[in-house]
């Protein structure tokens, strides 16, 4: 996906978002039983605008940057409307290629563009959730989330007793498959047809859904060692 890209999806599911909050702020959000419904708001539109703030000012230390005092009820919905739109004009004119800092060891602009996108989509889920609408992840989005999440959100340690075979995902609704095994200590994702010590089977956005823990293993078509696929599946860094 291109920047173009990234931004369509990013106003697209920042609208959807803003719309399932609206009326229903005081909900609580399954997939972050800690939240309301504007926690969550809260909480997505200070990412936009940290990162808004990162690309467009090429702040070199993040801790510089502070955020403006937070929107009563009111104006929560407006206010994180507009975060989305700053959000995405903003970084629709940056190439993806200038360097910023990210926390991650890719440090460009196409980095953030990407995540704000991906950081949108399973927070826009988050919020239909709550309203009680299990929509999916736009399925060429999912599927690049899933490429973001494993070259990204891996842990520095893996969990022990891993099996050598490692690990199988295959989108059902698309392209879209990826083997995972413990290399040298580290994870090695390669997108090749093959078998693991355990699978899963389901379209890309419930693959997404299930690394970022709002799915569980039950929901989806799995084969194997149910015990290796739970370990596995606890092995990234969510923080």
């Amino acid at each position: 996906m291109d920047q173009t890209e990234y931004m369509h999806a990013l106003r697209r599911d920042g609208a959807r978002m803003a719309e399932a909050a609206a009326g229903r702020l005081d909900l609580q959000v399954p997939s972050c039983p800690d939240w309301t419904v504007a926690e969550l708001l809260r909480h997505t539109g200070r990412v936009h605008r940290f990162w808004t703030a990162m690309a467009e000012q090429a702040l070199a230390d993040p801790s510089t940057f502070e955020h403006a005092p937070l929107p009563d009820d009111a104006e929560l919905v407006e206010w994180f409307a507009e975060g989305v739109e700053t959000c995405a004009a903003a970084l629709e004119v940056l190439d993806p290629a200038l360097p910023r800092w990210t926390w991650a060891s890719r440090k460009d602009v196409g980095f953030i563009q990407r995540r704000m996108a991906q950081e949108t989509a399973v927070h826009c889920w988050d919020a239909l959730a709550a309203a009680g609408r299990d929509e999916p992840v736009e399925q060429a989005l999912a599927r690049d989330g899933v490429d973001e999440f494993f070259a990204y959100f891996t842990a520095d340690e893996l969990p022990t007793g891993l099996p050598a075979a490692g690990f199988h995902l295959h989108a059902t609704d698309g392209p879209g498959e990826w083997s995972v095994r413990a290399v040298d200590g580290a994870w090695a994702v390669t997108h090749e047809h093959g078998k693991g010590a355990a699978a899963v089977r389901g379209t890309a956005s419930d693959l997404l859904l299930l690394l970022w823990q709002r799915r569980s293993p039950g929901q989806l078509e799995t084969f194997g060692d149910e015990a290796a696929l739970a370990a596995f599946l606890t092995g990234f860094d969510l923080s």
